[in-house]
């Protein structure tokens, strides 16, 4: 079992609570010595492996449990689906924001099949479709588990996110003018 672990990127423990629900897919064998044998081999499997990269995102650190049940839940299905797990990447940060660096360097690594989400704005809040095309190009498929559509909620959720942000570079721009004046100011002012 230790190997199954290791070859999916689990810890023990969780593939022994798998183990123990019957949650493993392949066949197990617990010999009289409490030794689980899996018998699973992704050489095995027709065309290998797959290998798959967990993305899991938060928008704030009040949601930081949320962060970790989202990273369980693809965990399990990437378990389910015969996923080997290379990557679990968690993070915390608005959907909005085109600076999110664990994101960023998950896209830079070209060692995985599959990019996992759960919820398409997970990944961004806009413009995952493009992202998806780029994965391709690159021989990445972008796989999200829940295609489930909010729809007006979603809208309007998107809409205050947006106004939000756009509030908030307005806001940063103008203490930013005000900031620049006063220097401006000081040397043009007399000195003494």
């Amino acid at each position: 079992m230790s190997d199954y672990a290791k070859t999916l990127g689990i810890s023990y423990l969780t593939a022994w609570r798998h183990y123990k629900a019957g949650k493993i897919p392949y066949p197990t064998e617990q010999l009289p010595t409490g030794t689980v044998i899996v018998d699973y081999d992704p050489k095995k499997m027709p065309g290998g492996a797959v290998r798959v990269a967990i993305y899991a995102r938060v928008s704030s650190a009040e949601n930081k449990d949320n962060l970790d049940r989202q990273g369980e839940r693809l965990t399990q299905y990437a378990i389910a689906k015969g996923y080997q797990i290379v990557y679990i990447i968690k993070e915390i940060g608005s959907g909005l924001n085109d600076n999110r660096k664990k994101l960023e360097k998950l896209l830079l690594k070209n060692d995985y099949d599959i990019l996992l989400v759960e919820h398409k704005d997970r990944l961004g809040r806009f413009g995952t479709h493009y992202i998806d095309i780029l994965l391709r190009r690159l021989g990445v498929n972008l796989e999200i588990v829940n295609l489930a559509d909010n729809g007006r909620d979603e809208l309007m959720q998107d809409l205050v996110a947006i106004i939000t942000s756009f509030a908030g570079r307005l806001y940063g721009q103008r203490r930013a003018k005000r900031k620049t004046e006063k220097i401006v100011e000081a040397l043009n002012s007399p000195t003494d």
